[in-house]
């Protein structure tokens, strides 16, 4: 039986940096599609950037879908602004916390791995791909982002919470803002997050929606 090493040295992986409101992002870029994500972060969704540009300091956001933590990161370190970002899928979430990391904002953003629905229970997520910094997965089901049936290389488990429940049981505040893009599953976490969003301590809610589909 062969020994572990005595040392453990590290696989550097590329580091890209990006500049929003004159303070630098770093993002860890282990594929092409991180980095794309870094090279369009202020061309791909200009008005999520326009309005995270609008918080203030110590506003609380909730970012649901929050990916590789692109847009949480922006908010802490360009806003200051508190963060609790949703991410359920696995290399996605790992890679939130090294971005989280990188940026010197653990105190700032919170990551949990959880997808957020109209339910809470365990349940399973369905990978549109298998590459880091991808999208188009689904929890629940597995359905694309059209609602259509998802050819799907890999599922996982996954635990589903309502933002409902999160905000009474006091696991995040009720927030200033929130964040939804879940690549088709929005209306089902708008259904379990209506308590929340009738408060009127929420000032804003941007959320991806697909025109085509009936239930947006």
């Amino acid at each position: 039986m062969s020994e572990a090493p005595t040392e453990n040295k590290e696989v550097e992986i590329p580091i890209r940096t990006t500049v929003f409101e004159g303070k630098e992002l770093r993002y860890r870029t282990p594929n092409s599609l991180t980095e794309w994500r870094v090279d369009t972060l202020f061309l791909e969704e200009p008005d999520t950037v326009r309005w995270l540009s609008c918080m203030k300091e110590g506003e609380v956001l909730i970012d649901i879908g929050a990916n590789v933590g692109m847009y949480s990161t922006l908010a802490a370190v360009g806003r200051n602004v508190r963060v609790y970002a949703f991410e359920p899928e696995s290399q996605n979430h790992s890679l939130l916390n090294q971005n989280i990391y990188l940026n010197n904002v653990s105190d700032k953003v919170t990551a949990y791995c959880v997808a957020l629905s109209d339910t809470s229970g365990l349940s399973m997520l369905y990978l549109g791909h298998m590459d880091a910094g991808g999208a188009f997965h689904s929890s629940g089901e597995a359905l694309d982002f059209n609602l259509q049936p998802l050819n799907t290389p890999f599922v996982q488990g996954c635990v589903l919470m309502t933002l409902d429940q999160l905000v009474e049981e006091g696991t995040v505040p009720v927030p200033d803002h929130i964040k939804l893009d879940v690549d088709g599953f929005e209306y089902k976490v708008v259904n379990g997050m209506m308590n929340t969003i009738r408060n009127p301590a929420v000032k804003s809610v941007a959320i991806e929606l697909n025109p085509a589909l009936p239930e947006h």
